[in-house]
């Protein structure tokens, strides 16, 4: 009787016999490894944080009274437009009604309210801030916030209260860029 082993090996060497030359496969690659995580924008957001806390300051450091005017154009605004914006000359396309939010409330809309009028074209706006008189504060807050906030942007290029038919000193008159 035959040993199977024997039969094994012959089967073994017929099959290399058959295919021929062979070469070992290089190891399997590992798996990809996790993705970077996306950097994050820290000094961006430090520089926001300052810029929000300085903005906090300055309206505590120089606030403007009910009865007081603002006013204010950028020096590239020709004299002439902005006296024409002092007296009423310009169409008010939009106008956006603070009354009853509160100084952060006010911030956020005022923003949103300025980016949406960029992006519409809007040249000419109406802010109603109000006087501050029904508010608890000795200064009109919401006022003060609406100063501070135009004289930050770049899309204004010039702001002055209302005339008295059109709001007062309880509401602002604003010019802005036209868009890019």
């Amino acid at each position: 009787m035959s040993d199977p082993r024997d039969d094994d090996d012959d089967d073994a060497s017929l099959f290399r016999e058959a295919i021929g030359q062979v070469r070992r496969l290089d190891a399997a690659p590992s798996p990809p490894s996790k993705p970077r995580p996306r950097p994050s924008a820290r000094m961006a957001r430090a520089d926001e944080r300052a810029a929000l806390s300085e903005f906090r300051q300055a309206l505590e450091a120089m606030p403007i009274g009910a009865g007081d005017v603002l006013s204010h154009r950028v020096e590239a605004l020709p004299a002439s437009i902005f006296t024409r914006l002092k007296r009423g000359q310009f169409s008010i396309q939009d106008e956006l009604d603070l009354h009853g939010a509160t100084a952060s409330q006010a911030e956020a809309l005022l923003r949103q309210f300025l980016r949406e009028a960029q992006r519409s074209g809007t040249a000419c706006v109406r802010i109603v801030h109000g006087k501050g008189l029904g508010s608890d504060a000795d200064i009109p807050v919401l006022k003060n916030v609406v100063d501070r906030v135009l004289r930050q942007r770049n899309d204004v290029l010039a702001f002055h209260s209302a005339l008295p038919t059109q709001g007062g000193t309880g509401a602002v008159i604003v010019l802005l860029a036209a868009r890019p």
